[in-house]
């Protein structure tokens, strides 16, 4: 006779929570992106855009939708032509990036991050450019690097607030 050993229960399964959508934002969200990135220009990490530009701009930005529709977290990627630097090769710019205070530390910018760089290696980007004021650290945990503004795209250049004394960073591949 052969005797069965018991096996121990299954763990009762977590309720499986719903996950936040990553998708590319809609110009009617402008208002929601511009509400998302307010605190962050209070405090001076972002710089002021008019809800005209978010509108403008809607398809260069990634949005992280929680299950209820809103904006839990955004980040841009605009590309630049070729003949926009020095080197002739073809660049984006990650711009506007930022997290809602509930979802900071949850990983959510480190997903946001991951999407632009696969979006950005799907367009053929060679090299990716920000300017942060903050400590960067999650820039450079996903493989940026210090350089300087003349190696970006000459209209993003032109356009950092010298004021703001933010550190321009560089990915490749």
């Amino acid at each position: 006779m052969t005797t069965a050993m018991p096996r121990p229960a299954a763990p009762p399964r977590a309720l499986d929570a719903p996950t936040p959508a990553l998708r590319t934002a809609r110009p009617d969200e402008a208002a929601a992106l511009a509400a998302l990135s307010r605190p962050f220009v209070r405090s001076g990490a972002l710089r002021e855009r008019p809800v005209s530009l978010y509108a403008a701009h809607a398809a260069d930005f990634l949005v992280l939708e929680a299950p209820d529709g809103t904006l839990d977290g955004c980040v841009g990627l605009r590309a630049y032509p070729a003949d926009a630097r020095e080197d002739g090769e073809l660049a984006g710019v990650v711009y506007n990036f930022c997290v809602a205070a509930h979802r900071q530390g949850s990983g959510a910018g480190a997903g946001l991050l991951r999407a632009v760089l696969v979006t950005a290696r799907a367009r053929s980007l060679g090299a990716l450019f920000t300017a942060t004021t903050g400590s960067a650290g999650l820039f450079l945990r996903h493989g940026f690097t210090p350089t300087t503004a003349h190696r970006a795209p000459r209209a993003w250049a032109r356009s950092l607030d010298q004021r703001r004394d933010a550190r321009v960073l560089i990915r490749t591949w």
